[in-house]
């Protein structure tokens, strides 16, 4: 039998940087999206974070003033993220929503050292599309295509201790969820 964690200890590869902890949508209809996914697949409670923008963003190394909204939940050990952009601005979801994709949009990768993140994604011939900063740049993200196609972009995630502690919580609250209040606002 083969080693599920084999491909992980290969260095170099985006593989080594982490276990995917998120799989996120982008999905034509948001609130369709949280049905399905609280009610067909049992995934929440989902917390809502409503008219996101970000700090120093920049979509193909322009800047970018991205207004979105997400919303993140728990199925088992795995973070499903819902995203719906607000405004027109180029971005990885809008563009997403131009070409009419439905399906999974990234993973995400949480990372400690986004230098060394970019350098090993440089080096697996990824580019970097979208990328910000949160709270006066104590957390921040990339977005990598690693050109495979739809559904193999890869966020990298650094976040901070409050971003750590959330999303604590938000699994916290789905191992006990007994399917009441599905989508909960972000206090």
């Amino acid at each position: 039998m083969s080693n599920p964690n084999a491909a992980a200890s290969l260095p170099d590869t985006i593989a080594s940087l982490g276990q995917v902890m998120q799989l996120a949508f982008v999905p034509a209809d948001f609130d369709a999206a949280l049905r399905f996914w609280t009610g067909t697949m049992g995934a929440g409670p989902f917390y809502l974070m409503e008219h996101i923008r970000a700090e120093n963003c920049k979509y193909r190394d322009e800047p970018a003033d991205i207004d979105f909204t997400a919303a993140v939940g728990y199925w088992g050990d795995i973070q499903i993220e819902l995203i719906k952009q607000h405004n027109d601005t180029p971005s990885i979801y809008s563009t997403w929503r131009e070409q009419g994709l439905e399906g999974l949009h990234h993973v995400c990768i949480a990372v400690e050292d986004m230098q060394h993140a970019r350098e090993v994604c440089a080096a697996a011939g990824a580019t970097v599309l979208q990328e910000a900063q949160f709270r006066g740049g104590s957390a921040e993200v990339i977005y990598v295509d690693t050109n495979g196609g739809p559904g193999t972009m890869v966020e990298l995630w650094k976040g901070d201790a409050a971003g750590r502690a959330f999303f604590a919580s938000v699994r916290e609250a789905a191992r006990d969820w007994d399917g009441s209040n599905p989508v909960r606002k972000r206090s």
